[in-house]
């Protein structure tokens, strides 16, 4: 197998003359990126399908659902109508597994309401405070005597060894 690279594109070649794959510039995680907050349907393996806010995907196609309903239809018998083999039933939350994953359509677009996803830009972080409750002090106070700290006699120099230690050369 040979490759022969090209800007925004690359050849994978069997050698035996054979057609050849094509990878244009576009892939497909910005198509994915492009549906972030819509409403999907995915369907599964099984035949079930689910209906939610598309929030997230990875490179295994592991998809995070946020509202999501499951819809599925149970076998037919006799004595039930089509409207009572349809079975709907509220997820919330979920994470499908991308091998469960069949297709995926695009049931609405996102709600106008809904904040959009925000992606860091690249490069180093900025700092910002936690905000654990407490507020930020806004000026640092000047110490308080007595209060926290040693005392001011045991921060002057000279005072000799520590309790407990013998001075050098003794």
């Amino acid at each position: 197998m040979e490759r022969n690279p090209r800007a925004g594109e690359s050849r994978w070649s069997h050698g035996d003359g054979g057609p050849r794959a094509v990878v244009m510039g576009v892939s497909r995680t910005s198509k994915m990126l492009a549906f972030i907050n819509y409403r999907m349907r995915i369907t599964l393996v099984d035949g079930r399908q689910i209906v939610g806010r598309f929030m997230a995907f990875d490179r295994h196609m592991n998809l995070v659902v946020a509202d999501a309903e499951e819809h599925r239809k149970l076998p037919p018998k006799k004595g039930i109508d089509e409207d009572e083999r349809h079975v709907r039933r509220v997820l919330g939350f979920v994470l499908i597994r991308g091998e469960e994953v069949v297709s995926l359509t695009v049931e609405g677009p996102p709600q106008s309401g809904a904040k959009k996803a925000q992606v860091a830009p690249a490069g180093p972080g900025t700092a910002a405070g936690a905000g654990r409750g407490m507020p930020p002090a806004t000026r640092a106070a000047p110490a308080m005597r007595g209060l926290g700290g040693p005392a001011p006699a045991a921060m002057m120099p000279g005072g000799g060894p520590p309790p407990g230690m013998r001075p050098p050369g003794r």
